[in-house]
């Protein structure tokens, strides 16, 4: 596997490339263009106040940005993970041509997606700002925060990937089983609101404990959880090692496959 990620590194190049180019294909032909990075979360805050605040009249404290921070966070998540799956298989005349590591086309889309996330601070700041809400020293906990979730979206992305390649209908799939997830998670709603029988899929679910610390960090002046982070962060390490490895052994099959 030294080799292989050997492999990986000689390619930064490329992968620099890739992540420009990436990022430049989200809003092509579009008339706000790159505004769409800011715009879009933005929208998703209103549409989500709407439901909650004056259909539901579930409102909360800073119920905006609560809703800021849960929508910025699950918006990384949700993107690398659909998109994992066709990362490789939309590379097909690329790979067919000249022999790169497969490894290397997840990991632009994670680098991408981070790059995304930071215009989605920037609104998730606008939010802060407009109701007064001061940042504390609790905020210098963020990138720890961003490197466990970077982590965590690098091992889904390689396993999507590598299955994406082989078998083209689990985008479809896919799509169920994030709208599924949104809702199992405390995206646009408290944890707390779970009844207690369930309180163990919202303690069982990685983005539950990453939204939380970001909340914790941003509104509450609370450390993030860095029990559930830890555990993330750990087993997220192992399958990215494991699937790197598999990769170096196995990849050779996506040809064919594609």
């Amino acid at each position: 596997m030294k080799k292989y990620l050997h492999e990986i590194i000689k390619r930064k190049d490329l992968i620099f490339t890739l992540v420009v180019s990436g990022l430049k294909a989200q809003h092509t032909n579009t008339f706000l263009g790159y505004f769409w990075w800011i715009l879009d979360p933005m929208l998703g805050v209103v549409v989500y106040y709407f439901l909650r605040v004056v259909l539901l009249g579930a409102a909360g404290e800073n119920i905006a940005i609560f809703l800021a921070v849960g929508l910025v966070s699950w918006r990384w998540l949700a993107s690398v993970t659909n998109g994992s799956t066709k990362s490789i298989s939309k590379e097909s005349s690329l790979i067919s041509k000249v022999y790169l590591p497969k490894a290397i086309f997840p990991l632009c889309l994670n680098l991408t997606q981070v790059i995304n996330f930071a215009f989605g601070l920037f609104v998730i700041t606008v939010f802060l700002l407009i109701f007064r809400v001061k940042p504390t020293l609790k905020l210098f906990w963020l990138p720890y925060i961003m490197i466990v979730q970077l982590i965590f979206m690098f091992a889904l992305s390689l396993i999507f990937a590598y299955i994406g390649a082989f078998i083209k209908d689990i985008e479809n799939v896919m799509s169920h089983i994030m709208r599924f997830w949104f809702y199992g998670s405390p995206v646009i709603w408290e944890s707390d609101r779970v009844p207690a029988q369930y309180q163990w899929v919202v303690q069982l679910n990685p983005a539950s404990a990453l939204i939380g610390s970001y909340r914790n960090v941003f509104m509450y002046n609370q450390s993030p959880q860095f029990l559930k982070l830890n555990i993330i962060l750990g087993v997220s390490l192992m399958v990215a090692i494991f699937m790197l490895f598999y990769y170096s052994r196995h990849e050779h099959k996506i040809i064919k496959a594609l």
